[in-house]
């Protein structure tokens, strides 16, 4: 019996001027379709997280990256796949998040993601997210989420100061 292919994914968790978080759902035809997930995907041999982060929010949101801040790795086994997610904050990006492959895309409350049908890899990031939130909070000295800035109807600029 062989091991299972190790794949290495970059996912961003990106945030508009209200603080919600961006989703995508899987498309038809691709492993896990119909699911939700924070929008990345796989590194190309040779790239590093960030490098596949940027290159995929590029290719799939049509989004510039700025400052990213690594908020976990993990690890998680399919059935028939084994990944290692490097999962990163986007501290800024450019240009206004759209479809460019087909994928339904959300922005949801980053306390309401526990309720969105989230891939089994994906879960572990919203308890981390929303630690790195709170402790974001505390050190503002709010109960707030941490500030974002951006132009009313233009694109967003996110500081998520975590």
């Amino acid at each position: 019996m062989s091991a299972l292919p190790l794949s290495h994914v970059s996912a961003g968790i990106l945030r508009d001027a209200t603080g919600r978080v961006l989703i995508a759902q899987r498309p038809a035809g691709k492993h896990m379709a119909g699911w939700w997930e924070f929008p990345g995907g796989k590194a190309a041999d040779g790239e590093s997280g960030v490098q596949a982060l940027a290159r995929e929010l590029a290719e799939e949101l049509g989004v510039r990256v700025g400052p990213c801040h690594r908020l976990l790795e993990l690890r998680h086994d399919y059935a028939d796949r084994r990944i290692v997610l490097d999962v990163y904050i986007v501290a800024d990006y450019a240009g206004e998040p759209q479809s460019l492959e087909g994928q339904a895309l959300k922005w949801v409350d980053p306390t309401a993601l526990g309720a969105e049908a989230l891939l089994p890899a994906d879960r572990p990031i919203v308890e981390a997210l929303l630690r790195a939130l709170r402790l974001a909070a505390a050190r503002e000295g709010t109960g707030q989420h941490p500030a974002v800035s951006g132009a009313a109807g233009g694109p967003a600029t996110v500081r998520a100061g975590v």
